[in-house]
């Protein structure tokens, strides 16, 4: 490939990924740009123009780039939307759909112009290449994100429930210990209660501000929680001996989890000593002896037999970490 093909080349991929960012950042901030409007109107002594914004109308604003070419062209490729819109909720992060499709749409150009250009790599390598890389990387991250979030959610959630039944203990109503949780708890409990109070203040039920946290966290604890005010709600009772029986019960299947954790180990390490050793052999074969190891990189029979090698080690990591993960 010559110079001036190159340069068309990369201005073009430049100008691309310009377009997609611009669409995916200039748009979206309408629900913003109304609310501050309403706000100003208030600080004024004016009544409020315009139709309320609610949580869900929020929720559309913040999913949409504010383009709708692009915001159809994202609904027409990304399946299943609505799992990808709560996966994205469970990091803690204000990622919408339209800029997580769009950064996953850079990062696949640009993995297969780095393989095909820099690297040399046939485009009939390179795009499946770049398709796997690009969209597994993404949907790692976000998956990490969550989990890490829900557990740290999750190591303060028994100490949250004991504050709200402090509260309860004290004659405060529902609605007060739940603001009480949400000011004095760490985030991301703090936040998601803080979250529910919001919600409540502008005339939506416990219940249902409950169960739009219990949507985003996904876990079993938590639900657990709402199934117990909503049957104190409906047949009364003693909320604040219950919510102390259920923090203790949460904090005993932690104890339980940390056990199996722990024996366990030994499995989990073998499982990460094994998937790693063909690259480590790979590694120090490439420092005792480059040219031999690049044979394997430079013949296309050598690239095929690299993706099965990688395919088989995969799916035997994954077999092993199945078998390795218990849930109580």
């Amino acid at each position: 490939m010559d110079q001036m093909t190159m340069m068309l080349v990369v201005g073009g991929a430049t100008l691309l990924i310009s377009l997609l960012l611009v669409f995916a950042f200039a748009g979206g901030d309408g629900h913003s740009r109304d609310m501050r409007r309403r706000l100003a109107e208030i600080s004024d002594g004016q009544k409020p123009t315009g139709k309320p914004t609610t949580r869900s109308s929020a929720r559309r604003a913040q999913d949409t780039s504010g383009f709708r070419i692009l915001d159809s062209i994202i609904k027409t490729l990304v399946p299943k939307p609505d799992q990808l819109k709560i996966r994205l909720e469970k990091t803690g992060y204000k990622i919408s759909i339209s800029r997580y499709a769009t950064f996953t749409g850079i990062l696949i150009l640009l993995i297969i112009g780095a393989g095909h250009y820099l690297y040399d790599l046939p485009m009939f390598l390179a795009i499946p290449v770049g398709l796997a890389s690009g969209l597994f990387l993404p949907h790692f991250t976000i998956g990490f994100l969550g989990k890490r979030r829900i557990n740290k959610f999750m190591k303060t959630f028994p100490e949250a429930i004991e504050l709200l039944c402090r509260g309860l203990r004290a004659g405060l109503p529902i609605s007060e210990a739940i603001v009480t949780v949400g000011k004095d708890a760490p985030d991301p409990v703090g936040k998601e209660f803080r979250g529910v109070a919001d919600a409540m203040r502008v005339g939506q039920s416990l219940e249902q501000g409950l169960w739009d946290v219990a949507r985003r966290i996904d876990v079993p604890d938590f639900k657990f929680l709402i199934i117990a005010i909503s049957i104190q709600r409906e047949t009364g009772g003693n909320l604040a001996e219950t919510l102390g029986g259920l923090a203790s019960t949460l904090r005993k299947r932690r104890q339980i989890k940390l056990k199996i954790k722990a024996m366990s180990s030994e499995a989990r390490a073998s499982a990460w000593i094994i998937g790693s050793l063909p690259f480590i052999m790979f590694f120090l074969l490439w420092l005792a002896n480059d040219s031999y190891v690049m044979t394997l990189v430079n013949d296309p029979r050598g690239m095929y037999m690299i993706g099965a090698g990688l395919t088989m080690i995969g799916s035997g990591v994954g077999v092993m970490a199945k078998m390795v993960r218990f849930e109580i």
